[in-house]
């Protein structure tokens, strides 16, 4: 299975959380990037349908596969402070 952790980081002159090299936007405090983070989290952890996904990868090579509704990561935050 895989795992997701979001860290909570400064950016860009406020706050925000962060998964892997990508930045969430930009919050005006520390509180609201956790809470944004904690409900980013438990949304990737949800079910949902089994679906076809196509997405590009960072060679710029497109891929599709099927996602399964059922397989979500587990999801971590990780506050800074």
């Amino acid at each position: 299975m895989t795992d997701i952790t979001y860290n909570i980081v400064e950016h860009d002159g406020g706050w925000a959380y962060k998964v892997g090299d990508t930045f969430s936007e930009t919050f005006p405090s520390h509180d609201a990037a956790l809470k944004a983070a904690k409900t980013a989290a438990a949304e990737q952890r949800q079910p949902g349908e089994t679906e076809g996904i196509v997405y590009e990868d960072k060679n710029a090579v497109w891929h599709g596969e099927v996602s399964s509704g059922d397989d979500r990561p587990t999801t971590h935050v990780r506050d800074s402070e």
